[in-house]
């Protein structure tokens, strides 16, 4: 295969607009984490809140490696471009490589990190559900 600068010229825009949405992840998980800091030293050593710290915490280096990986292979893309304006295909042809595979595992752990996402929404959901049960049944009780 005969790589023309054009094909990894094509996937800086792909690149750069996963590593937008990453960063976006992270400012709001950030946001979150701050408002969980502040909630958990208004009730002392609440459990639940304890999880999600947790839970956060794992993700946040989810994300940092996300990003990482994303980086990397935006400079292993830059590197093939440099190769191929030097005329050294099978080095440019490594690099690109290089570039989709380290760009693939960023993908797998963003997956990772968005099904832990929707695994802690659905807790919380189920713990507000519960909690109108349980309203709903004082309600009945009461009637």
């Amino acid at each position: 295969m005969q790589l023309s600068l054009n094909v990894p010229a094509l996937f800086f825009p792909a690149i750069s607009l996963i590593m937008l949405a990453y960063t976006n992840r992270f400012l709001a998980l950030a946001t979150l984490v701050r408002s969980l800091k502040s909630k958990y030293e208004q009730t002392n050593n609440d459990i639940a809140l304890q999880k999600q710290i947790k839970n956060l915490r794992y993700r946040l280096k989810l994300i940092k490696n996300m990003q990482a990986f994303g980086v990397v292979s935006f400079a292993c893309c830059l590197f093939c471009m440099f190769f191929i304006y030097l005329e050294k295909n099978i080095t440019a042809e490594v690099f690109f490589a290089l570039s989709l595979i380290f760009f693939m595992v960023s993908l797998l752990i963003s997956l990772l990190e968005i099904q832990l996402s929707t695994k802690a929404l659905e807790l919380e959901l189920s713990s507000i559900e519960e909690d109108e049960s349980i309203v709903k049944k004082i309600k009945k009780k009461f009637e």
